[in-house]
């Protein structure tokens, strides 16, 4: 059993930066992929970055390449989405998630799942 808690997440202007941070509790993530996904209001929940359980692979949706970083800290138990110019488009909720398959840019191959932290970006 994992509980993800993100946070991080605000209102920031087009153009800006915001970092998010998904802690980990009741189990390592070293164990675990980790992947972050969004949701906007009336649209399906997306995927956004995952990085594997080994830390040497990231993936990232053509959306967000090139502006979003995702890492991870398995001594913090917490992974990382460093979010750069970032888009009015880009307003959701972020998700955190982990998983110990290889399916990693589908929601269903997550296991545990935090409650969201809100990201606002104004134009």
């Amino acid at each position: 059993q994992v509980q993800l808690v993100e946070s991080g997440g605000g209102l920031v202007q087009a153009g800006g930066s915001l970092r998010l941070s998904c802690a980990a509790s009741g189990s390592t993530i070293s164990s675990y992929s980790m992947g972050w996904f969004r949701q906007a209001p009336g649209k399906e929940r997306e995927f956004v970055s995952v990085i594997l359980w080994s830390g040497s692979n990231t993936y990232y949706a053509d959306s967000v390449k090139g502006r979003f970083t995702i890492s991870r800290d398995n001594a913090k138990n917490t992974v990382y989405l460093q979010m750069n110019s970032l888009k009015p488009e880009d307003t959701a909720v972020y998700y955190c998630a982990a998983s110990s398959r290889t399916a990693l840019t589908i929601s269903d191959s997550y296991d545990y799942w935090g409650q969201g932290t809100q990201v606002t970006v104004s134009s």
